[in-house]
């Protein structure tokens, strides 16, 4: 399946009904009063949050949603049926905008949350409505309002406990495939992570998070090199970063310095997230490497740690690790929904 974070549609609210003009007709009574009914009000458009899509494709074929407009009033006062709503789904996790000027409508994180985007137009009043006491038998009605019509844009950012960080070919889509049931596409090669990966770590009974992974980033990725900041929103709700460098990096320093620089350059929030650091394949170190790294500053400074999916060398702590990271967030009172700013 192909994924698509972002995308837009045209929506457009039912018109009201417009309000009836007629007058009863009953037996012995040959000049009844006004009797019109009033119109029923246009259905509105409302967008709700569904986990269990995960992707905003279906918007690539169809752009345009209308509700149905309100039906017009009748005789003996019987107001017209309303319109239907339309319900518009997306995944959980998806912010809504307006289209032309970008403000921020909706933020629908959580499974059934749903916002009103388009109302529909009131129905219009029958001539019964206009009765006074100077005129008894108005023929006059309203007609009905029009709904509301907006362009919206989706942008969808994933919801994740962890979020992997580390330039390509730093072992993030084969961890994820060793913690998690998710199969990423896998090879020695950059990028071959194209789309985001989502995995569930189960970290012990009744105890499980999901973790991110994204495209590999490059130096300039907060101005869109590489895959740049198509992907860099994902990792925005997360709880905790994890940074995966290679054991065979010239400069371990530099480059977590150049992704937390990125990461800050995108968004200042993410340089305030809690954040742990693997040093990646330590399977390709010689013995005598890995006590040189052991004895490095930056393990010392970073209090990193040596891993390997291959080998399976600290898999398992490293899910008990993350895991209290997830918890701690998820216990805590001031972050409720589990969302770290």
């Amino acid at each position: 399946m192909n994924f698509i974070d972002t995308a837009w549609i045209n929506v457009i609210a039912g018109d009201g009904g417009g309000g009836h003009i007629s007058f009863r007709r009953e037996k012995y009574v040959p000049k009844g009063g006004p009797d019109g009914g009033n119109g029923g009000n246009g259905g509105s458009v409302i967008i709700e949050a569904d986990r269990q899509l995960g992707t905003l494709l279906d918007f690539t074929y169809r752009r345009h949603y209308k509700a149905k407009d309100g039906a017009r009033g009748g005789q003996s006062n019987c107001t017209g049926k309303s319109g239907d709503n339309v319900i518009i789904r997306v995944p959980a996790g998806t912010i809504v905008r307006n289209k032309e000027t970008k403000d921020q409508i909706a933020d629908l994180a959580k499974h059934g949350e749903q916002v009103v985007v388009a109302t529909g137009g009131r129905g219009g009043r029958g001539n019964s409505e206009f009765v006074t006491s100077i005129n008894q038998a108005p023929r006059m009605s309203d007609p009905g309002t029009p709904g509301e019509e907006l362009d919206l844009e989706f942008e969808l950012k994933i919801l994740a406990d962890v979020g992997l960080v580390g330039f390509p070919n730093a072992g993030k889509s084969t961890l994820i495939a060793t913690i998690s049931a998710a199969r990423p596409k896998i090879a020695d090669y950059p990028f071959t992570t194209l789309v985001p990966n989502l995995g569930l770590v189960r970290a012990g009974e009744f105890r499980s998070f999901t973790v991110a992974d994204i495209p590999g980033l490059i130096e300039g990725a907060h101005l869109g090199k590489g895959l740049g900041v198509q992907f860099l929103r994902h990792i925005e709700r997360t709880a905790v970063l994890l940074f995966m460098i290679d054991a065979q990096s010239a400069d371990l320093e530099k480059d977590l310095k150049t992704l937390r620089n990125e990461l800050g350059l995108y968004s200042a929030s993410l340089l305030r997230k809690p954040w742990l650091v693997r040093i990646t394949k330590s399977d390709t170190l010689t013995p005598d490497e890995r006590v040189a790294l052991a004895k490095s500053k930056f393990v010392k400074k970073h209090k990193a740690q040596l891993m390997s999916s291959v080998a399976h060398e600290g898999i398992t702590e490293l899910i008990e690790d993350l895991w209290g990271y997830v918890k701690l967030n998820r216990d805590s009172e001031e972050f409720g929904t589990g969302l770290v700013d």
